[in-house]
């Protein structure tokens, strides 16, 4: 079989890129060897998404209801039939993705790929090994979750997200090792169904790459929702109660220096995620890697070898699904012969806690070291008309602008819907916009997006629906 360009992997850069590079005109192939849409839409983004919504509406009708004069008689969570929406909801779309790689008549190839040489793929399946030869490859591989030596995991009771997402009885006493974004989201989403949940973090704080401030508020959710945060605390191992059942886990922990033990009847394991460059041949036909496995790209997406490029995680962090989509868009340009390079002033993200964070741009500690000179305003979702009348007020949004051209240099946002607010900020930054722009653009009445351009105006102590307080310029 030959093509133009064959993509590995069909998560959300792969089959992005895929799609793109059918509509260009390309003889093109996708080779998967699990599932079409890759880690995000079957085990990542969309279901845990699905999962923190259900949650969320679980925990809205037994604890804010009745504020709003709702009476809700005893409610209760039937975990299993929740996994069969969430299920649902990830077949309509892995569906959609297969649907949409046909029709840009796009041949989808299943099994392992693995270069043979520089243009040409051997693809091994049940069904026995083929060839595939192209004048361009894609890799688009992804990335996996990181394990712990001490720490193995079995599927049951010591687990990864994957397994996280698909529990059909709901843990009494979940301890989750790692307090990053998948940790927090799944943590927070079992709360609020009625596990126990602690949450061990080796640093000092959770979402170590977040602002303090924004971390602050969700921190205070969680413990008015019961959760228990171990930071500056180590896990050491564990000890199982009954061997024969597995039911109940000691997991051993550190914290300064001292020795303590946790009950689980399920650990959750999520320390991170390391790239899928392995078992590919690369080192065949001579693909330079990084120390820690990434693969080496310039801005057009391009590796060391001519005609192979590479997308998304497994070239390193952000490691992000829209990160990873907008690299096989640039990188099908590229092989078409368009002027496309990969030129990112911001990647936006978010956090699907609660509250939800987003940010986008520098962090003050980031624009600092930069040498950026820069006003900070804030305004507080408590003072938002949209937030109190959806009685979800916690949280602020956060604007840097730099005071040498007033253009938007960083946003930080933790309050309701913010992993949607993001966008308006992220194309500001993008595009250069300056604090005129935002203040001068009318934004609809009454919306939580009315929050930024208050924060712009706050930094210029303009700010007409909360106080304005003076803020030192960094």
């Amino acid at each position: 079989m030959k093509y133009d360009a064959v993509v590995i992997g069909a998560g959300p850069g792969g089959y992005v890129c895929a799609i793109r590079l059918g509509q260009l005109g390309l003889k093109t192939a996708i080779v998967e060897k699990d599932q079409v849409g890759g880690v995000c839409l079957n085990v990542g983004c969309i279901p845990s998404k699905a999962l923190i919504h259900a949650a969320g509406t679980f925990w809205k009708i037994q604890n804010e209801a009745e504020k709003m004069g709702i009476t809700v008689s005893d409610p209760k969570c039937d975990l299993g039939k929740m996994q069969e929406w969430k299920s649902g909801v990830v077949k309509k779309l892995t569906g959609g993705v297969g649907q949409l790689l046909k029709a840009n008549k796009v041949d989808l190839i299943r099994g392992n790929a693995f270069f043979k040489d520089k243009s040409t793929l051997g693809v091994r399946s049940g069904e026995g090994d083929t060839q595939v030869t192209a004048s361009n490859f894609v890799v688009a591989t992804g990335s996996r979750n990181l394990t712990l030596p001490f720490l193995p995991m079995n599927g049951k009771n010591v687990i990864s997200s994957t397994e996280a997402l698909d529990l059909k009885t709901l843990p009494k006493r979940l301890v989750i090792i790692g307090g990053g974004f998948i940790g927090v989201e799944i943590g927070m989403a079992y709360a609020k169904l009625g596990s126990e949940v602690h949450i061990v973090e080796a640093l000092e704080q959770i979402l170590p790459s977040i602002d303090k401030d924004l971390v602050g508020v969700v921190e205070r959710k969680m413990k008015k929702m019961g959760m228990t945060l171990h930071t500056s605390t180590f896990a050491k191992g564990f000890e199982e109660t009954d061997p024969a059942s597995a039911s109940t886990l000691h997991l051993k922990v550190e914290k300064n220096g001292k020795a303590e033990s946790l009950e689980a009847d399920v650990v959750l394991v999520s320390i991170g995620r390391k790239p899928n460059s392995e078992d590919l041949g690369l080192e065949k036909v001579g693909v330079q890697l990084d120390s820690r496995g990434n693969i080496k790209t310039d801005n057009l997406g391009r590796t060391n070898v001519v005609g192979i490029y590479a997308i998304g995680d497994v070239t390193g962090p952000p490691q992000l699904a829209h990160r990873a989509s907008m690299d096989g868009l640039l990188v099908a340009s590229t092989i078409k012969g368009e002027k496309a390079y990969r030129d990112y002033r911001t990647v936006p993200w978010a956090v699907f806690s609660d509250p939800e964070i987003a940010v986008c741009g520098l962090s003050e500690k980031e624009a600092t070291e930069r040498g950026i000179a820069f006003k900070v305003g804030r305004f507080p979702f408590a003072a938002s008309g949209r937030a109190l009348s959806t009685n979800e007020t916690d949280g602020f949004v956060k604007v840097l602008i730099n005071e040498k051209d007033e253009s938007i240099v960083g946003v930080h946002m933790v309050g309701p819907e913010v992993s949607n607010l993001i966008a308006e900020a992220a194309l500001a930054v993008e595009m250069g916009a300056c604090a005129e722009d935002i203040v001068r653009t009318i934004h609809t009445h009454p919306t939580l997006p009315e929050a930024f351009p208050e924060a712009v105006e706050a930094a210029y102590l303009k700010a007409i629906h909360t106080a304005n307080v003076p803020r030192r310029s960094r």
